[in-house]
């Protein structure tokens, strides 16, 4: 299965994330999250089931989910919990990364957001309430420009 020249690039540069932590990017793992940043929209596990199953005809839901824990634990995708889906986020690497993102009711496009003072200001607003957060993902659904504009 091949893809596109960027995706290639993500690719290789999210192997590289993994040997860094002594970890390795296999075969299937790189290519469930090659499925997955090549996709318009979040990916849900089944979705990629059958799309794997075009290459790997022994793909079954474990091989699946097991290679979603890895891409997770190692930061390299997100999980949006009101979709039960999963998007690409190679750039950081990190699990434990404040994420954020947007979602259009309309398209289903999906933005994720790097904000820091977002993020500052959730922790900020939890420690007044004496509760320190270990890892926050923020969702907020509406409308995206293109829709609007339309």
């Amino acid at each position: 299965m091949g893809f596109s020249p960027g995706t290639e690039t993500l690719l290789d540069h999210a192997a590289r994330i993994c040997e860094a932590k002594s970890a390795r990017l296999t075969d299937l793992r790189r290519q469930v999250l090659g499925l997955i940043l090549e996709s318009d929209s979040p990916t849900g596990a089944y979705d990629l089931l059958d799309r794997l199953r075009a290459t790997r005809h022994g793909a079954a839901p474990p091989t699946v989910y097991r290679a979603l824990e890895f891409l997770l634990e190692h930061g390299l995708i997100h999980k949006l919990e009101s979709r039960s889906a999963y998007v690409g986020c190679v750039s950081h690497g990190d699990a434990d990364h404040a994420a954020q993102f947007l979602i259009c009711r309309t398209c289903g496009q999906v933005t994720e957001l790097d904000d820091h003072e977002l993020a500052h200001a959730l922790e900020d607003a939890a420690k007044r309430l004496g509760f320190t957060v270990g890892k926050a993902t923020i969702e907020a659904e509406g409308c995206c420009a293109t829709c609007a504009a339309a």
